[in-house]
């Protein structure tokens, strides 16, 4: 299990090539497709119900008792390696109106419809796990409320720095 390191990231301590890519607004789908020219592809891992984790639960002012459905996959570029590992928590009470639609999209990216046609609301905190760097946004879409993490890979700060 990762856990956040409790003191904040500065932005000049970043690595040079990905802090462009944690700082970003909008739909990391969109960017790493353009990047790859065109090519992109998800692959779920796991898809659960599971109880939020208490920092998460914190982070959306919710018990942490809640269920949550979390979806944790892999985003590809141009790449047999995966460039970022993606987990996204949304609370019970979240999956409803237009975001009752995201248990059920299989291999498609989040950002597809997070960003179709809307800007939504965003926090964001950069943290270091110990699979990367990673990019936590919690997202208010539509009046539901959930977080996005993305971590940047290795192979993905390989690409950047070859290509």
């Amino acid at each position: 299990m990762s856990r956040l390191k409790r003191s904040p990231i500065q932005h000049n301590k970043l690595p040079k090539d990905l802090k462009p890519w944690l700082c970003a607004e909008g739909s990391l789908t969109r960017q790493l497709t353009q990047l790859a020219q065109g090519q992109f592809r998800v692959e779920p891992i796991v898809e659960a119900y599971r109880r939020l984790e208490q920092i998460d639960a914190r982070w959306m002012n919710m018990p942490n008792h809640h269920i949550a459905w979390v979806r944790e996959s892999y985003l590809f570029g141009c790449e047999s390696q995966a460039w970022v590992r993606a987990k996204s928590i949304f609370p019970i009470l979240s999956l409803r109106k237009k975001a009752r639609i995201f248990p059920h999209i299989q291999k498609q990216p989040i950002g597809r419809f997070l960003f179709q046609r809307t800007t939504p609301q965003c926090q964001r905190r950069i943290i270091r796990l110990a699979e990367g760097w990673t990019r936590q946004s919690c997202y208010t879409w539509h009046g539901c409320q959930f977080i996005v993490q993305e971590t940047f890979l290795p192979a993905f700060e390989d690409y950047l720095r070859f290509n």
